[in-house]
């Protein structure tokens, strides 16, 4: 779930989403055409509303920097991640489908898939689970994949941290260069105050199945009420793509490790520009 500065968000077209005939299941066609992580566009489609609405009324996210996305073919998106719950990547997906029409698909940790239900879905809807393997299959179809390379650290940020990224993994560097695919820099300014985190649970959360529950002023104290993400003003800026190559010589491990904290400087350098434009966290 976008360049310019505040308040250059790109004109956000009506979207259509092509919807494929039905076929006969177990069919040569149905077969040939399953997507190898569940994804499944009519899915997608249906919750397409739900989204735009917190994109453009609830959030009221503002997009710049769209025309950097590739029109076709493969790229990886690499974001900062925040707020708790990743309202985050479900809005990135939202923006892209807005602006380019295109299906951003995106990876998600492997703990998810001890929540049943919410892995099911992550999984219709686009989502697959994080590895090496997942992120080269997408690519070589041709499609956007959306990482956070720091993980659920990026998540468990307490508020006094908000928009200090954690490391980044440098595994998306060598997909990239394995790939020859571009990297395209992403910037989230508002989810981080949806959820203002000021504790983690950890206990809680290895008996859930999950590294930690939040814990926020409102939650768990004011019960479902307190899930409730508050409705703070969002910017999404795509950079530029970046293509990454190895000088001769080089180690790629060593190569992929210096290349993965120079897109974390560039990342956070976004962020820290829109933060420095933005007045307020409620109404931008």
């Amino acid at each position: 779930m976008r360049g310019g500065g505040k308040g250059a968000g790109d004109a956000a077209p009506a979207v259509t989403l092509e919807i494929q005939a039905e076929r006969v299941p177990g069919s040569a066609e149905s077969e040939a055409s399953r997507d190898p992580f569940g994804f499944d566009p009519e899915v997608r489609r249906r919750v397409l509303p739900a989204f735009r609405f917190l994109h453009d009324r609830y959030w009221r996210i503002e997009v710049s920097g769209a025309e950097n996305l590739p029109a076709h073919g493969p790229a990886l998106l690499v974001a900062n991640h925040s707020g708790a719950i990743p309202f985050d990547g479900a809005m990135l997906a939202t923006a892209v489908e807005i602006h380019r029409r295109r299906a951003l698909r995106f990876l998600y940790d492997r703990f998810v898939e001890n929540m049943g239900p919410v892995a099911t879905f992550y999984r219709k809807v686009g989502g697959a689970v994080a590895s090496r393997d997942t992120a080269s299959t997408l690519l070589e179809a041709g499609e956007l994949v959306l990482l956070f390379p720091e993980g659920v650290p990026g998540v468990a940020k307490v508020f006094p941290d908000r928009y200090r990224l954690r490391q980044f993994s440098a595994g998306f560097v060598r997909i990239a260069l394995a790939l020859d695919v571009p990297i395209v820099p992403v910037a989230v300014l508002g989810a981080e105050e949806i959820y203002p985190v000021v504790g983690r649970a950890e206990t809680l959360g290895r008996m859930l199945g999950v590294p930690y529950v939040p814990m926020t002023p409102f939650f768990p104290f004011l019960g479902l009420l307190g899930a409730l993400p508050l409705p703070t003003k969002w910017f999404i800026r795509f950079g530029k793509p970046i293509r990454l190559s190895i000088p001769d010589g080089e180690p790629r491990w060593q190569r992929s490790r210096v290349e993965a904290a120079k897109v974390r400087r560039k990342v956070q350098a976004m962020v820290t520009r829109l933060r420095r434009r933005r007045r307020s966290v409620f109404f931008g």
